[in-house]
């Protein structure tokens, strides 16, 4: 069995995607001399929020995924990112390789409002590897990639900022059912508001003016996203 390992060296976001897309640069190293025809790779990613500290603000901004900051103890689990693939051509020895993450800024997903809440620092995040390895001086072999073969990597917050405010400079993303689209359109025109913005300002001041509440934190809060404590099957 062909022995790898996998290094990920840094990571930018991509200026010329036609939609926000990070890409990690990444070390394959095999066993000494041997010939690696092809690499077929499955990569999981995992973001590991216990793995860094947070300000009273990105506490409060994550109260939604993980609960109350007293409660972290259980509920700060492991949230999955993304799952990927990379086809890696013909090498020995060591080759470097781009690995392209394509992201989305839609908030309904629990990694992207993790990233979202964070105003500074790193992102600890897990990549799992997995995969075919088509090697051998002559002929070829086919052997798989051993599931135990993992990378750490602290990507900077600044990363995953520079590559929003490149498709949305400015500007979040909401997306809501037709329905629900049709109500609020509807509302927008009764009231003759000029802008989405308005439309939304207008409804936040007649809560606030109702004496609602702020944010609390809610039973359920923390106990909503799945535990990605095991790798997935491809």
């Amino acid at each position: 069995m062909t022995d790898f390992a996998f290094t990920c060296t840094g990571v930018r976001a991509d200026a010329y995607a036609a939609g926000p897309t990070l890409v990690f640069r990444l070390r394959v190293t095999a066993t000494p001399g041997t010939r690696v025809h092809a690499l077929a790779l499955r990569c999981q990613m995992r973001i590991e929020p216990a793995r860094r500290g947070y300000e009273p603000a990105e506490a409060a901004a994550l109260a939604d995924l993980f609960g109350a900051r007293s409660r972290w103890g259980t509920t700060l689990q492991p949230v999955q990112f993304t799952q990927v693939t990379a086809m890696i051509p013909s090498f020995t020895g060591e080759t470097e390789t781009d690995l392209v993450v394509p992201c989305t800024y839609d908030m309904d997903i629990a990694a992207t409002r993790y990233f979202n809440a964070l105003e500074d620092g790193e992102v600890p995040l897990l990549m799992l590897f997995s995969g075919t390895a088509f090697t051998g001086s002559t002929g070829f072999h086919v052997e798989p990639v051993p599931w135990d073969r993992e990378a750490s990597h602290r990507m900077p917050v600044s990363v995953w900022r520079e590559m929003v405010e490149q498709h949305f400079p400015g500007c979040g993303w909401l997306r809501l059912p037709r329905d629900t689209m049709d109500d609020l359109l509807a509302y927008r025109s009764r009231h003759a508001l000029a802008s989405w913005e308005a439309t939304v300002r207008a409804l936040l001041d007649a809560d606030a003016a109702a004496g609602n509440p702020g944010p609390q934190d809610p039973a359920w809060a923390g106990a909503v996203l799945p535990r990605a404590t095991e790798r997935t099957a491809p």
